[in-house]
Parts: structure tokens; C-alpha cells; sequence
């Protein structure tokens, strides 16, 4: 089972908080360490002042000093509440005067010997904060020196840095603390449009396909509900287009299966076995113009621009493709006493076409003038260049001329025009349009030039090298 996606509130207070609490944990370690040096600096004062307090307990007996503390006064200048702390004095030559003799010896460091050092250390097991030092005797600078180390435990520097700490980062924390809230509540208001946009569209009905009110909608959200407001368009239309096909279907089909249902119960009546013959040519007859009507039909539906998703455009040589399609319709047009010419270009004229629905193209308009010409008429297909950027594709017939006030709607579905006698549902022509549109091509409809009949013309762009 796929994890839902979190909310948008929530990934925007993450964003917005995630990097205040990464610099929180930064801080933090930087204000410890610094609560620490500062802790260090406080007390490594204190270790010092021991150390000088200890140097003045030493004495000069000859040339050899010696020290002179005693228990009550190391207890009174060692004693701690908090921390343990170790001593230990030793001449120049590092003979021990005195101290502590678990008190590891002196670091060797590079450096000026001469300055007081401090650093961490071990005695006993506990970390400790341990001070070298060279001081004279009694603190006379013209005595003999000595070394003195102090050691202490870290308790009281840990403690203190740590209070520092807190009143560094508990401020800091509440003050996130804060502003989390802040923050969710301005998040809260500012992503209240968006609330109102999904009730809004959470609360309509699936058959409303109207656009989304953009009054109120944020501008970075808008792209998306235009987008939306797009796609909901282009869903009605093919609603539109659906609706219209199945109506188309329901009106056109049925007569012909009335004619059908007639001539079927007709046939049953009948004893007479010519009478049956000639119902059942007339059957098929009327199962002929219902196969071709179908046939329509679904070329209609799949030819709609807006039902057509891609269509695989390739290089075609109009010219000789054309002359190709037109050569089947020669025992058609000698059947029906048509003289069915070509007039080619003298080069090749490349277009960027569909091959089956180019054909259903030329077919359908060669159909049309081979049907309405009367026998012994001419039809005459031509191809060549208009011009640099398209080239032309026409059908010229002797029929009847289409009048002027006829013509735009010649291409209409189901637009027939009055008076004539040959069988056809007015479907021809709208789909040459629509396949004509899908090529990016535009169709005219124009009287022929000898004043006898029409010439339908289909203007093709020219592939571009």
C-alpha cells in the first residue's frame, strides 16, 4: 500500500523550521564549547592562585629548597566542596618536594617552558584540569625556581558551562518554540484559499465541467488551475464530441434499419419466390448504405480533432499518391461512362501526411464528383505548386454547381443539398474537412473554369527541407 504524501502545511513548516533546527544544534555546540573556554578561563585563574599560594609554602634550607605545608594549611588551601585537587612540587633537577606521588608527570610541549600550562589529564582515574608551572621561590624573582603542578577535577567547570549553555539555547528554543506556532498559524491562513479551492472542487458534481472560480486563488497556484481549467475544457469538448456522435449515429442509423425491418417483414409475407428475390435485393440494397454509412461514420469519429490524440505525420510524395489512389477509381469511373483524369506536377511536392487518412481523403472527394457527375461527364484530380510554402491538391467534376450561399456549409455534417437524386448521408465532405485540419491544410470550393460543375481545391504546407 503506497504512504501518503504529507500535507502541504506541513512540508512547508518542515522547510521552514528544518533549517532553524539544524542552526540550533550548530549553535548549541558552539555555545558549549564556548560556556567551556570561558568556564576554563574562570577557573584555570583559581588554579593558578593555588599553585602561587603553594610556591610560598617552599623554602630555601641552604641551596636546596624544601617544602614547608602543613596538613592544616593543605587542607585549608586544597579543600573543595565540588572538586577533588591534586599538587605535587618539584625542583630544577625533577626531585619531588612534595605532593601527590600519583600525580602523572609534566606533558613535554613545544614552547616557551617559562609560561603556565594547562590541559586535560588523568589522576586517579578522573578527568582533570591540570596547570604546570615554573614560580619562584616565595616569589622572589632572584630565587630559584620550581615546578608546581595542580590538578582538578572538572565538576564545577562542567556544571557552570552547562548553566551557560542553558542560558544560551533555552531562550533560543522557546523563542522556535514561537515561532513554530507563528509560522503554523500564518501557514494555516495563508494556505486557507486552497482549502476553499478543494471544497470547491470536492463539492461539485461529476458532470460539472464548468471552470474554477481563479478570483481568490493564490498567483503560484494559478498556473495549476488554469491547467485544470484547460483540461476540463478539453474534457467537455470530447464529452461534446461523444454526445454529438452518438446522437449522429442514432438519428442516421435509424432509417436505414427501419428499411431494413421493413423489407424483412415484407420478404416474410411473401410466397411468391420473385417477389422474396427482389425484398432480398433490396435488402442488400439498404445493407449496402448502412455498411457505408457505419463506415462513415466511425471515420468521422476517428478523424474528430478532438478525439485524436497524436497522429504519425511521415514525408509523402503528393504527386505520386495521388496519381496512386486515383487509378483504383478507374473501373469505378468507366462503369459509370466518366472520363477520370490526372494532371500531375512535373516534381515531386512533399508533404507531411498520414497515408490512410490522405487516402480517405482523395477518396472521398473523387467519390463525391464521380457520384454527382452525370455519365458521359469528366473529372479531372491535378496536383502542383501554388506557391514556395504549398502546393495544391484539386478535384474538378461536371455536376451540378454548388451555389455561392451553399458553400460554406457544404462542409457541414449531414448537409445535403436539395434536389439532388443520389443516395448519401452529407458526411463525405465533413470528413475530408476535419482530415484536412488535422494536416494543418484548408479547403475551398469554387465553380470549375470552364463554368461547368465544382472544383473542390486542398491546400497542403510543403514539408520543409
Amino acid at each position: 500500500m503506497r504512504k501518503p504524501e504529507p500535507r502541504l502545511q506541513r512540508k512547508l513548516l518542515a522547510w521552514l523550521l528544518g533549517p532553524l533546527a539544524v542552526l540550533l544544534v550548530l549553535d548549541t555546540g558552539a555555545a558549549y564549547w564556548n560556556s567551556l573556554r570561558f568556564s576554563n578561563l574562570a577557573y584555570d585563574r583559581a588554579l593558578y592562585e593555588i599553585g602561587r599560594e603553594i610556591v610560598l609554602h617552599v623554602k630555601l634550607d641552604g641551596l636546596q629548597p624544601r617544602l614547608d605545608l602543613s596538613e592544616a594549611a593543605g587542607n585549608i588551601l586544597l579543600l573543595d566542596q565540588d572538586d577533588l585537587l591534586f599538587y605535587r612540587v618539584a625542583s630544577e633537577d625533577g626531585k619531588a618536594l612534595g605532593g601527590d606521588a600519583e600525580m602523572p608527570p609534566p606533558q613535554q610541549r613545544a614552547g616557551d617552558p617559562a609560561r603556565p600550562r594547562f590541559y586535560r589529564d588523568t589522576v586517579r582515574g578522573e578527568p582533570v584540569r591540570m596547570l604546570v608551572a615554573w614560580m619562584p621561590i616565595g616569589g622572589n624573582p632572584e630565587a630559584p625556581k620550581v615546578q608546581v603542578q595542580v590538578a582538578e577535577t572538572l565538576h564545577k567547570r562542567t556544571r557552570l558551562a552547562w548553566e551557560m549553555l542553558a542560558n544560551v539555547v533555552v531562550p533560543q528554543l522557546l523563542l522556535i518554540v514561537m515561532a513554530t506556532a507563528v509560522v503554523w498559524f500564518g501557514i494555516s491562513r495563508g494556505l486557507e484559499p486552497l482549502q476553499r479551492l478543494r471544497r470547491a472542487v470536492s463539492d461539485r458534481s461529476h458532470l460539472d465541467l464548468s471552470p474554477i472560480d481563479i478570483h481568490d486563488v493564490p498567483g503560484e497556484v494559478r498556473p495549476l488551475v488554469d491547467e485544470v481549467n484547460e483540461l476540463m475544457a478539453r474534457l467537455g469538448r470530447t464529452f461534446d464530441f461523444q454526445n454529438r456522435f452518438v446522437a449522429d449515429a442514432a438519428h442516421q442509423l435509424k432509417t436505414p434499419v427501419s428499411g431494413l425491418k421493413a423489407q424483412i417483414e415484407l420478404a416474410l409475407r411473401e410466397n411468391d419466390a420473385e417477389r422474396v428475390r427482389h425484398s432480398l435485393a433490396q435488402l442488400y440494397i439498404s445493407a449496402d448504405r448502412l455498411s457505408r454509412l457505419v463506415r462513415q461514420l466511425l471515420s468521422l469519429a476517428r478523424n474528430e480533432p478532438g478525439a485524436l490524440d497524436a497522429m504519425q505525420l511521415q514525408p509523402l510524395d503528393l504527386n505520386a499518391y495521388a496519381l496512386e489512389v486515383s487509378m483504383d477509381w478507374v473501373p469505378q469511373a468507366l462503369k459509370r461512362d466518366i472520363d477520370l483524369g490526372f494532371e500531375g506536377a512535373e516534381h515531386p511536392l512533399v508533404i507531411n501526411a498520414d497515408r490512410d487518412r490522405l487516402r480517405e481523403l482523395i477518396n472521398n472527394l473523387i467519390d463525391n464528383a464521380v457520384r454527382y457527375s452525370q455519365p458521359g461527364g469528366r473529372v479531372t484530380v491535378q496536383v502542383g505548386g501554388s506557391d514556395s510554402d504549398q502546393c495544391r491538391l484539386a478535384i474538378s467534376d461536371d455536376g451540378p454547381s454548388v451555389p455561392v450561399e451553399e458553400r460554406a456549409r457544404i462542409f457541414e455534417r449531414f448537409h445535403r443539398l436539395l434536389g439532388t437524386q443520389e443516395d448519401g448521408s452529407g458526411l463525405g465532405l465533413a470528413i475530408v474537412s476535419e482530415i484536412a485540419t488535422l494536416h494543418g491544410a484548408r479547403i475551398t470550393l469554387e465553380e470549375d473554369i470552364d463554368g461547368v460543375g465544382n472544383t473542390f481545391s486542398v491546400f497542403f504546407p510543403l514539408r520543409k527541407a
